[in-house]
């Protein structure tokens, strides 16, 4: 029996990109400097025209560089794709509503304003046709979603104002790529007689298949995912999730329009589920691993040969485009009223040119309406642009942070960040007869809360009360940290599993040390374990049965409502001092932790401002 022969030459483009992440990603985080740059410095090192260049003259230079560029560009689109879903996921329907005046007004005036000027540069200084230079100018109008989001999510700017503008922007734009995609079609069509009747038929099929699944979405993704999370199988939710976010892309990219469209309109549909925080936990990543690749594949189609060869107006060119975007959307931002430092900031991050462009370029050129060494000399100064992009973004950060005031930030107070779900709220992790129970005296005193249970029924009913409450397994920090942990008021912990219990309390201590963490232990031995991992107040169950049993006695026997209640104070407080740790340094850890709490509990009250902010200043 013959056995199959190993070809490595298949797997050298995975294991290179592999070898890439597991270097450059923890590199240029220890040199504080943003790995989306590493991975393009990567790309053009690696590619065809880096090191591959050489790669005939040393074979074995061969093993080290990326030569199917193409097919590792098919692959890697999928990183826009599961971008795209991400940023509807965590916009939602209503947040799109809130954000209509920057997205539908500055965003759209930012793509037309400079798709008009550099389509009239392209026409009258470097002598291009009418239609090529509107594609062109569209292509140029776009920015880099899959850079100017990771670069502000690394540098926590994604929900100060410059990140909100920046982001609305980009969603129009977006939005813009399928009329784009379409309008090279009308282009194609029209050296054959194309008319009004034949944009129909072309448009039509696009939007049946994005109406279907808008419908599709609203009346089964829901039903979908709970009968998946029913099954308590993380592998399941991991398929389904992909199942739906690969699934809407593919067809919407065979109805015509950008497989981006699809995932995007899957995230604005899963973003007001339950499921929500469990999914962006789930596909963060394969949306990391996948960007990394899209940016590889960007890095190596940069041919460095052809710029070092005449390099004076590669980089004027380059420079010239982002300086006239920065100016037009700098100014525009202006117009709507929005302050100069963020305007300053938006701007530097939108000037360089974007992912977007090669899609569209390269559709122009294979449909023959763009002349292809245009279109070759547009997407080496759009690639070349875009390495500018980590640098501009730390620009503009240091010019916004230098003089940041506190009203800059109201003007988007109604942009609440999505992040920020249990901002001055207490977080309930398990919401069964206990967590319920705590969250209707929360209610009743006025505390707000936001909830987290792992059984999907219990999910669905208290939905239907109106409780703000999201399914997941709350024992992950990634997971705690999408609910909002770091902004919490506080953090109540209900649930029976004990290790879980110990776990969560655990993370949330590592997270937060000045946060009030209430746990329900299982008995006296457990409440000493979870005080010593930091709980603020550990409740054994058999201990206060107890306490409430013999509070019911004393009443009935007539002893006064007033010395009960103190004397079973005074009892609860002798066992909490039994109850926690008992060496020097535990009790001296436990001591600082309650000193914080009460510090940061007098800042709040002393400022009135979330504790978040406090911090930031601080």
């Amino acid at each position: 029996m013959g056995e199959n022969p190993l070809h490595l030459e298949s797997y050298r483009e995975a294991l290179v990109f592999l070898t890439t992440a597991g270097v450059v990603v923890p590199l240029f985080h220890r040199l504080r400097v943003s790995p989306v740059l590493g991975f393009l410095l990567a790309g053009a090192a690696l590619g065809p025209h880096g090191l591959g260049s050489l790669a005939e003259r040393y074979g074995w230079l061969g093993y080290f560089t990326i030569a199917d560029v193409e097919g590792v560009g098919r692959l890697a689109e999928f990183g826009l794709v599961f971008l795209l879903f991400m940023i509807g996921l965590e916009l939602s329907w209503e947040r799109l509503v809130r954000l209509r005046r920057l997205v539908f007004g500055l965003g759209l005036a930012q793509v037309a304003v400079c798709t008009t000027i550099l389509a009239l540069v392209g026409r009258y200084w470097f002598g291009v046709d009418a239609a090529p230079s509107i594609l062109m100018g569209v292509a140029l109008a776009m920015s880099s979603t899959a850079v100017v989001m990771p670069v502000l999510s690394e540098g926590r700017r994604i929900n100060k104002s410059p990140g909100r503008v920046a982001f609305s922007v980009l969603l129009l734009q977006d939005l813009m790529v399928a009329p784009a995609l379409f309008f090279v079609t009308v282009l194609a069509e029209a050296k054959n007689g194309f008319n009004a009747l034949q944009a129909v038929y072309t448009l039509l099929p696009a939007f049946v298949a994005l109406a279907g699944l808008i419908i599709f979405g609203r009346l089964l993704l829901r039903p979908l995912f709970r009968l998946v999370a029913a099954a308590q199988l993380a592998e399941l939710f991991v398929a389904a999730c992909l199942l739906v976010i690969v699934g809407e892309a593919l067809v919407t990219a065979a109805a015509g329009l950008s497989m981006g469209l699809g995932a995007f309109v899957a995230g604005l549909l899963l973003a007001e589920t339950e499921f929500r925080r469990e999914i962006e936990v789930t596909i963060e990543p394969f949306k990391g691993l996948l960007l990394g690749l899209f940016f590889v594949s960007v890095g190596a189609g940069l041919d460095i040969g052809a710029v070092v060869a005449d390099p004076a107006p590669t980089i004027i060119h380059t420079l010239g485009l982002i300086a006239v975007k920065a100016a037009i959307i700098f100014s525009l931002a202006l117009l709507f009223r929005i302050d100069w430092r963020t305007s300053a900031e938006a701007a530097f991050l939108l000037a360089p040119g974007g992912e977007f462009a090669f899609a569209l370029l390269t559709s122009a050129m294979l449909a023959g309406v763009l002349p292809g060494h245009n279109g070759a000399e547009t997407m080496v100064v759009v690639t070349l642009s875009i390495f500018f992009i980590p640098f501009l973004g730390r620009l503009g950060a240091r010019l916004s942070q230098s003089a940041e005031r506190a009203s800059d930030e109201t003007k988007f107070a109604h942009l609440e960040p999505e992040n920020a779900v249990a901002e001055g709220r207490v977080l309930i992790v398990g919401y069964g007869r206990v967590g319920s129970l705590v969250g209707d005296m929360l209610s009743r005193h006025n505390v707000p809360f936001v909830a987290v249970e792992n059984l999907v029924s219990i999910v669905t009913d208290a939905r239907a009360k109106g409780v703000e409450i999201y399914w997941g397994n709350a024992a992950r920090k990634d997971f705690l940290m999408r609910c909002g942990l770091e902004q919490a008021r506080a953090l109540v912990v209900t649930i029976e599993n004990a290790a879980a219990v110990e776990e969560i309390v655990r993370i949330a201590g590592e997270i937060r040390t000045d946060l009030i963490i209430v746990a329900r232990a299982r008995d006296a031995r457990h409440a000493t374990t979870l005080y010593a991992l930091g709980a603020s107040d550990a409740i054994p169950e058999t201990i206060e049965a107890s306490l409430q049993l013999a509070e019911t006695v004393l009443v009935d026997v007539g002893v006064p409502m007033g010395y009960v209640i103190a004397s079973i104070h005074e009892k609860r407080d002798e066992y909490r001092k039994i109850l926690q740790p008992t060496g020097e340094e535990a009790r001296a850890r436990q001591t600082e932790r309650r000193n914080k709490i009460k510090r940061e509990q007098a800042r709040r009250r002393i400022s009135g401002r979330p504790a978040k902010e406090a911090e930031e200043e601080a």
